[in-house]
Formats: C-alpha cells, sequence, structure tokens
C-alpha cells in the first residue's frame, strides 16, 4: 500500500492560545512493501506524524492517501492499519493467545478462523510456545513479539512502528529489529517505522526519512543518506563518532583552512563548513598532517584506533584509521580520502559539493 502525505501540517494550541507547528507542510510518497524508518530527534515531529497517518491525531492542513484513497478523515478502525505503541499495551489479565485474538473479536471474526490466524501469527513472530502465558511471564522482547502479532492478525494494509524497541536492552534491540525486519519481508506489509536511534534506522530500513523541526531533511537509501546528506543538519545527526564540522574559505577553487589546502572544488570563492567523516581520514607516508605521537590522543577501539588532532585554529578532530597503520610508528602523517570533503553553505547549511 503506497502512503502519500501532501501537505501534512500539525499545529498544537495551549490553553493560552500559543500555537506549536508539530509538523509543517510535510510532502512525502512512501513507496508499497517498504521498511520505511521515521529518524529524527525528539520533538522533530516523528510520532505525530505517526499517529496522523494512524488516524489518532486530526491534522490541522494537508491530506493523507492509502493508495488513491483520501483517508484524512476516515476512522483509524476503517483504514486498515496495524500499530504498535512504545510501551506494547498488552492486557495483563489476558494470555498470548487472547491478546493476539483481541482485533479479531472486534471484527467479529468465526472462533475457528480467529484461533488459525491466532497461531499463524505467533509462528511468524516466533512466540507460538507462549500462547498460554500472562504478558507478565514474558520478557520484553517476547512481549514486543506479541504486540506485533496482534497488530498482523487482522492483515493490515500499513504496519505503523512507535519506538518500538525503545524499553529493550542492548542485545534484545538488536535480536527483535533483525526480527521486525524478517516479518516485515515476509509479510511484504508497507511498514513505517519511528525511531530517534540512527543505528537501529539505519540498519532496518530500506529508506529512512529524516525529519527536524516538523520538515522532512532528506529522503533516501540510509547508505546514500549518510554518505551525501542534504544539510548540515543530516550531516550532523548521522554518524558515531560524529562528523568533523571545520570552517573553511574557498580561495582560487581551493579548500582552505588555515593554511592548510584540503583540496579543490568547483564552488565559489566564500566562507563554507566543511565536513569529513572520522572514518574517512587515513594513514599515508606523506600527508596534509604530519604529528609525532605525543601530539595525538590515541584510543585503540578494536581493530580501529581513534586519532585526535588539532588543525585550523585549535580546532579538534577526530579521525577513526586502522590500528595497524599506527601502530609502534613515532610519526604519523594523516591524509584525506579524495572527494570525501563534504562542502556546506555557511548561512543555510545546504550541501553545495
Amino acid at each position: 500500500m503506497e502512503i502519500r502525505l501532501k501537505n501534512l501540517t500539525k499545529v498544537f494550541t495551549d490553553k493560552r492560545g500559543n500555537e506549536t507547528v508539530a509538523v509543517d507542510d510535510l510532502d512525502v510518497v512512501i513507496p508499497s512493501g517498504k521498511l520505511i524508518g521515521l529518524l529524527g530527534p525528539s520533538g522533530c515531529g516523528k510520532s505525530t506524524t505517526l499517529y496522523m497517518i494512524a488516524g489518532l491525531l486530526k491534522p490541522s492542513g494537508g491530506k493523507i492517501f492509502f493508495g488513491d484513497n483520501d483517508v484524512t478523515k476516515v476512522s483509524p478502525d476503517k483504514r486498515g492499519i496495524g500499530l504498535v505503541f512504545q510501551n506494547y499495551a498488552l492486557y495483563p489479565h489476558m494470555t498470548v493467545r487472547q491478546n493476539i485474538m483481541f482485533p479479531l473479536e472486534n471484527m467479529k471474526v468465526s472462533h475457528d478462523e480467529a484461533i488459525r490466524l491466532t497461531i499463524e501469527m505467533a509462528e511468524l513472530v516466533g512466540i507460538a510456545d507462549q500462547l498460554d502465558k500472562k504478558p507478565a511471564q514474558l520478557s520484553g522482547g517476547q512481549q514486543q513479539r506479541v504486540a506485533i502479532a496482534r497488530a498482523l492478525v487482522k492483515k493490515p494494509d500499513v504496519l505503523l512502528l512507535d519506538e518500538p524497541l525503545s524499553n529493550l536492552d542492548a542485545r534484545l534491540r538488536l535480536q527483535t529489529r533483525e526480527e521486525i525486519k524478517r516479518i516485515q519481508r515476509e509479510t511484504g506489509i508497507t511498514t513505517i517505522f519511528v525511531t530517534h536511534d540512527q543505528e537501529e534506522a539505519m540498519s532496518i530500513s530500506d529508506q529512512m526519512i529524516v525529519l527536524d523541526l516538523g520538515r522532512m531533511q532528506q529522503m533516501d537509501s540510509p547508505q546514500e543518506i549518510y554518505d551525501e546528506p542534504d544539510n548540515l543538519f543530516v550531516a550532523k545527526f548521522l554518524g558515531s563518532p560524529p562528523i568533523n564540522v571545520i570552517d573553511a574559505i574557498v580561495k582560487d577553487k581551493k579548500i582552505m583552512v588555515g593554511d592548510l589546502n584540503l583540496g579543490t572544488t568547483k564552488a565559489k570563492d566564500g566562507k563554507y563548513t566543511i565536513g569529513i567523516r572520522p572514518e574517512d581520514f587515513r594513514v599515508v607516508e606523506d600527508g596534509l598532517f604530519t604529528f609525532k605521537r605525543e601530539e595525538l590522543e590515541i584510543e585503540v577501539i578494536g581493530r580501529d584506533t581513534m586519532v585526535r588532532f588539532t588543525i585550523g585554529e585549535n580546532k579538534m578532530v577526530r579521525a577513526v584509521v586502522e590500528s595497524d597503520s599506527v601502530k609502534d610508528k613515532d610519526v604519523i602523517s594523516i591524509s584525506i580520502k579524495k572527494d570525501k570533503v563534504l562542502l556546506f553553505d555557511k548561512k543555510s547549511g545546504s550541501v553545495v559539493v
């Protein structure tokens, strides 16, 4: 099911009449059968967008289409959606079986068919052996699977997940996000996954929508957004360790940081902000930066090493390089991988090159 958001807007008004724009003129097409990560910092409008798609919040403006159908004013129960909340919202007095079956009872599905569908969904999410237990007897990951099975059992056209992994520990988060990805592939349901965790979004999504202040900053595959951010916000939001951000000037087509020439560009002369990912540095024989070992902060991280050094006006820069490349060296020379300097407009933050 393709989802189209056309100029979607949501404005909240408090008791004093003060307005807060949570979603601002959002215009996006979510392709059918894909898993889309809705990513951004707290307060960016991602959950508000999800709840408008679900029908739980009424838009202040714009329209929502499921395929060719305008569902903007359609009630949630008639939109054909499955919704999984952050806190799972399971009924504690019911067994797993009863929790999964509950939507089917409201739909007046026959008992035999409801049993069949419940078992089918329980097997899909890997909890068929837990059907007679109560939610309190399950782990957090198992409870999350029950919530997903309950959302899927009514065969929705769209699956909506609101930060579904935030209550799980690190190991369960990793395991459960892989399960969500598998389930989405097997069912082919258009799925929107809300998260503020960039690693989560990048690992699970076919495409990501990055939001800030209620506006879409970029939509593309995770790797494309990481490699080619549209603006400085996106570049800074994605990446761990974060991208290095440095003031620079372009003069005679040369990118200059102080007296250092970082390469050439087609951009006009002027002041810019440049971004360099930590992994886009490398240790070479004769690089742009040469330091004695004692001038560097060196931290081994597994097979890689984090090297911190200063350039320009004492700007601290992080470089992630192979540990063997700096091992036992008294003098370390560092360069930047070709064509890996990102150039951003100083005022707007939009990418220039």
